[in-house]
């Protein structure tokens, strides 16, 4: 029996963003991908180089049942939220691909130096992976976002932040108060949790 495709358009706490809700699994669960313009994502996801071309898409987010769409400051959500939400369950609906296949990661740079940041692996971090996996990324996911863990070097653990997450007004208070309590209940070596800046 084939099930209707029903997408439902939910607020994130960054105003610039909305969340656009499957009731079917768009990509495999734990996987994301962003992009910020049609070129980037050409050959990869045709869902997000279509959306991409509406004047008024800034950026992509895909992540597990879940579109999250950054929109431009010139227009408010009440003229293009429905007009979204039809494009994505029509998709969806149409069995068209979301995604042919995942972009190499993009590598962490040094703001001043432009220099690829590459981190050690640590004793660390796989019981870093499993806190934020466990406790961070269902919270996260549930406002649109992802939170990605990069590297953990003399006590400070960088994580990236993407989707509705990246650019919020509070992902810094999330960062701090949640993520980094956190972790340092769990682990007295984590000192401290910074965000890349993407």
């Amino acid at each position: 029996m084939n099930v209707p495709v029903t997408v439902y358009a939910e607020m994130t706490p960054n105003p610039s963003t909305m969340k656009f809700v499957a009731n079917k699994y768009l990509l495999i669960t734990g996987d994301s991908v962003e992009f910020s313009s049609s070129a980037e994502a050409k050959g990869y996801s045709p869902m997000a180089e279509e959306l991409l071309h509406f004047p008024f898409v800034k950026n992509v987010f895909i992540a597990a049942n879940f579109v999250t769409i950054t929109k431009t400051d010139n227009v408010p959500w009440d003229f293009i939220t429905m007009e979204l939400r039809e494009f994505v369950k029509d998709w969806i609906a149409e069995g068209k691909d979301v995604l042919i296949q995942m972009p190499a990661p993009k590598p962490a740079t040094e703001e001043a130096t432009g220099e690829t940041k590459v981190y050690s692996p640590s004793e660390y971090d796989d019981a870093i992976r499993n806190l934020l996996d466990e406790y961070v990324r269902p919270a996260v996911e549930n406002d649109g976002g992802a939170i990605e863990f990069m590297g953990y070097e003399n006590g400070t653990v960088t994580v990236a932040m993407r989707g509705s997450c990246a650019g919020c007004p509070s992902s810094t208070a999330t960062l701090k108060g949640g993520i980094e309590n956190l972790l340092k209940s769990h682990l007295p070596e984590v000192k401290e949790v910074v965000a890349e800046a993407v």
